[in-house]
């Protein structure tokens, strides 16, 4: 599935690659400021992943897993590590502190006895005392030098090592053994409330210990590791990371003999899961319609074959099926197949394909992270707090959360927060700071902007006393000159026979976008549906048309009612380039952009889309600042006070000039909100920590520079005889659970056949 949004994980590495938020679905059978307390309504929507115990998991057998590619680099505190490098280190590298079914961080027993703050002055010390049977796969024990290196590695004291984020390290002052290495005392020069997202994953010293063996040595490979797995190769050429059982693992004993990631774009899972090459794949809502579709159709009641191998899916079903999925009628499809023995063939390639998919179920839950619009706050209109919280109460939130999660069922509640999730600890709904939608105030707060209806028709010396065209022309009386010229124009332009310049205006500006991937909407010509014109242009004039359908010769062209309404100021219209992706994965975004733009258009606002390629998306658009609007997705944290400060901080001018906004790609940002950031890291009550973010959130909500619109659905392909996987929602996967209920053949499938 193709995302954009900027993935956290584990490492919480700096995020400086976004993913492309999942859109709109579309499948068939699938207030004011906040108090004090969690919010009564916040419910984490649950896992979907077949649980069961693992007495009826078999022991045995292999698991093909997609992946969107081979991570470039296995080392999860590198910029290029990605959401394949999280997943895979998952399940190799120790995790201290995984997060849970709610988003919270919980102690690990597999690695841990305990871990708790064992001083506060004079200062924050943390006391971890490990699981006495952890072991590294090479046997040494997992121990104090490996804190100690871990630490020094990504303190970001030493500039040799190619680090992605130092957060929490930096405010380390001295790492110390207790009574022995199993013991490791974390003495703090600062408070640090997230410690708990310090150490995880874990790497061993023998990664963590050098420049060279951080920045280079575990990319491709890690020879020592210390989870359920183990990792056996990697295979960039053949698109494979194989993981195999780790002899040495003293937790509870991995039910598969082997896990195999396999690098498969998003474009082709049907083909593969069909084909029986991988077993689990994230999906869009194409390959989630195929699925429904098989199980639909699949003897009828999704039930196995009556007789033997193909008999649940007759002719006539397959044919029916294979229309719906091709957007024809069954009629047609029929006349088709009878017309041609092509389309009798496509019916019998799609019948397999069915029969295999109908194997498969559709796991779907919300994923941890949520779409927002993003409004570039640097320099134009949206520069403007005014206009960016007028966009903001101009959005029916609540109608594109509808849109994007009630086809499946799911909750679509828009997100109030920032800085958590609904089921998250403290996660209360801040967006009243805001305001609810009110398109009367969003227009009020535009007029008091100075961007007015008609606005863009007028110029600058068109603008109420005081201006500076009037300071600059004392004693001229600009308005009257300009009718004067006006009518001498029309004059000229009647006698002559030709379009009044204003209406030319018009289309000439209509024009401008409507280049390949990039058109104008607000801006249509006049007698085009959106204008709500006649159709009739001063060209189609004839004699003997209607009595009073035309104004005498001479006269100048009243401006379209669509122009008339379209908001502008000194002469220049309110118009905003909005980004989108163009490529095949990102249908279900561009619907929910063209939602947005139909919001803002109804107000006024015209607005510019532009589509791009889905790889420059973000680097070359939202990073670079190169957009008004845009949309991506955020993760979720169980750190909002570490993870939310760079998203949301204020950008510093560099000595060149620019801007450094670190992951702040909207701009905006204030001191107030980087004090509340500041004081809730320091803060080592819990609860105080959470209403200080609150009040962050509020403020950000407020700065209109990220509107949260919903949290994004989660939908996973599972061969339906696997257990404990799936749909995950904000947990860490338990590996050593995963497996099938019935035994499958040990090693990779021959031939792409389990």
């Amino acid at each position: 599935m193709s995302h954009v949004g900027v993935p956290r994980g584990t490492a919480r590495k700096r995020r400086s690659v976004a993913l492309l938020a999942t859109g709109v679905l579309t499948i068939p059978v699938l207030a004011g400021c906040t108090s004090d307390g969690e919010d009564p309504t916040s419910v984490a929507v649950p896992q979907d992943i077949a649980p069961a115990s693992r007495d009826r998991v078999a022991d045995g057998s292999t698991l093909n897993w997609a992946i969107d590619a081979v991570p470039s680099t296995l080392n999860a505190f590198q910029a290029d590590a990605d959401g394949a490098t999280t997943r895979i280190t998952g399940a190799l590298l120790p995790s201290l502190f995984p997060m849970d079914a709610k988003g919270e961080p919980r102690l690990n027993p597999d690695y841990l006895e305990s871990a708790k703050v064992i001083e506060r002055e004079p200062k924050q010390v943390v006391l971890y005392k490990l699981n006495q049977q952890a072991v590294w796969s090479d046997g040494r024990e997992i121990g104090a030098p490996d804190f100690v290196a871990q630490w020094r590695a990504l303190s970001g004291k030493d500039s040799a090592f190619w680090t992605a984020r130092n957060a929490g390290y930096e405010r380390i002052e001295k790492i110390e053994r207790g009574k022995d290495d199993l013991q490791v005392r974390v003495t703090f020069s600062k408070p640090y409330a997230d410690w708990r997202s310090l150490f995880s994953p874990l790497y061993p010293k023998e990664v963590t210990g050098s420049p060279g063996t951080f920045n280079d040595g575990a990319r491709t490979t890690l020879r020592n590791t210390a989870g359920p797995f183990r990792l056996r190769s990697v295979n960039k050429p053949k698109g494979t990371v194989v993981l195999d059982r780790n002899p040495r693992w003293w937790g509870d004993e991995a039910r598969l003999d082997s896990l195999v990631f396999r690098a498969v774009e998003p474009g082709k899972r049907t083909d593969v899961l069909a084909e029986g090459t991988v077993d689990v794949a994230d999906i869009d809502p194409a390959t989630a319609n195929s699925i429904a579709l098989a199980a639909r159709y699949r003897g009828g009641n999704g039930g196995p074959p009556a007789h033997g191998p193909g008999a649940g899916i007759t002719p006539a079903a397959a044919l029916r099926s294979w229309a719906l999925a091709h957007g024809s009628d069954e009629e047609a499809a029929e006349t088709a197949r009878a017309a041609r023995e092509e389309t009798r063939e496509a019916v019998a390639v799609y019948a397999a394909e069915q029969k295999s998919l109908s194997g498969f179920a559709v796991r779907k839950s919300l994923e941890p992270s949520y779409t927002q619009l993003a409004l570039n706050g640097e320099s134009g209109p949206l520069s403007d707090d005014r206009v960016r919280r007028a966009i903001a109460r101009t959005l029916d939130r609540q109608e594109l959360a509808d849109a994007v999660l009630k086809p499946l069922g799911l909750p679509a509640k828009p997100p109030g927060s920032h800085l958590a999730l609904a089921g998250q600890p403290g996660y209360k709904d801040g967006s009243g700071a805001l305001g609810e939608r009110d398109t009367k105030e969003a227009q009020a707060l535009l007029a008091d902007a100075g961007w007015t209806p008609g606005g863009a028709l007028r110029s600058t010396r068109d603008t109420k006393a005081g201006s500076e065209a009037e300071k600059k022309d004392e004693g001229e009386k600009p308005a009257a000159g300009e009718k004067a010229a006006d009518e001498d124009k029309d004059e000229k332009a009647g006698k002559a026979g030709k379009k009044d310049e204003k209406a030319e205006d018009t289309e000439k500006d209509d024009k401008a976008s409507r280049e390949e991937g990039e058109y104008t909407v607000g801006d249509d010509k006049p007698g085009s549906r959106s204008s709500g014109g006649s159709g009739v242009t001063a060209q189609d004039k004839q004699p003997g048309g209607v009595a009073g359908a035309y104004a005498p010769v001479g006269t100048a062209a009243p401006a379209p009612a669509a122009v008339k309404s379209r908001l502008g100021k000194d002469g220049k219209p309110l118009s905003l380039r909005f980004v989108l992706p163009s490529g095949p994965g990102s249908q279900s975004l561009r619907t929910v952009g063209e939602k947005i733009v139909a919001m803002l258009d109804s107000i006024g606002i015209s607005t510019q889309v532009t589509k791009v390629a889905d790889d420059s998306y973000f680097k070359d658009h939202i990073a670079s600042g190169d957009y008004d609007l845009a949309l991506y997705s955020w993760p979720a944290t169980a750190y909002p006070a570490t993870d939310g400060r760079p998203i949301f901080a204020k950008p510093e001018p560099a000595t060149d000039g620019s801007l450094l906004v670190a992951q702040n790609y909207t701009r905006v940002g204030s001191d107030h909100i980087d004090q509340l950031f500041d004081r809730a890291v320091a803060e080592l009550d819990a609860d105080a920590s959470r209403d200080l973010l609150k009040q962050a959130d509020a403020r950000i909500w407020a700065a209109a520079g990220s509107i949260p619109l919903y949290q994004r659905p989660q939908l996973v392909a599972v061969d339906k005889k696997l257990a404990n996987i799936g749909a995950f929602g904000f947990a860490a996967p338990r590996y050593q659970d995963i497996g099938f209920t019935a035994r499958q053949a040990a090693g990779p499938p021959a031939n792409g056949k389990k």
